[in-house]
Parts: C-alpha cells; sequence; structure tokens
C-alpha cells in the first residue's frame, strides 16, 4: 500500500469515528459540540448543525475509504481519532458546555 493511500484510509477512519456522537447527539436532538461555534468545538451547537456535520464527516471518510480502501489505516484512524475526541469531549464535559 502506498502511503498516500494508507494516510487517506487514516483520515478517514478518522472522520467516520467523529461523524458517530455528531449524528447521535443531533439524531437525539441534544446539544453537543461543533466546529461552528465559539469558542470552537466548546460551545454547544444545535442538533440541526450537528446531524449536517455528522453527515459531512460521515459521506466525506467513506467516499475517501471507498477511493483508498486500507483497512489498517482506517482502524488506526479510528481508533486514534476516538481517543483523542474522547480525551477533548471529555474535557468539555467535565467543564459544562460554555456559550
Amino acid at each position: 500500500m502506498h502511503l498516500v493511500h494508507f494516510i487517506l484510509s487514516f483520515i478517514a477512519g478518522a472522520l467516520v469515528c467523529n461523524a458517530i456522537p455528531h449524528l447521535t447527539a443531533g439524531l437525539r436532538g441534544e446539544l453537543f459540540p461543533s466546529p461552528f461555534t465559539s469558542p470552537r468545538g466548546v460551545a454547544p451547537s444545535p442538533p440541526e448543525v450537528n446531524v449536517l456535520w455528522g453527515a459531512a464527516n460521515l459521506f466525506l471518510g467513506l467516499f475517501l475509504f471507498i477511493r483508498h480502501p486500507g483497512w489498517l489505516g482506517f482502524a488506526l484512524g479510528f481508533t486514534i481519532g476516538g481517543y483523542f475526541l474522547a480525551k477533548n469531549f471529555g474535557k468539555v464535559r467535565a467543564a459544562g458546555f460554555q456559550r
């Protein structure tokens, strides 16, 4: 596998992993941080924004993976991305959502 394919499948895994919390929060009608607020990634976004953001992440991640399949890169991107998302959102939730 070429390095470019590995990197793109890694990014695909990270995007698909990032889609999950945004889609689940949005589909449950809950506020959840997104990059479209201030402060970015800390203040809550409405559910509709999270569904759109989650869908964009999911579709881009799947597109990249279909074009550059690589299970190892995808799995590493998903796992490493998930680890950092858990740390970040854990801190945000502990501090409480801020506007």
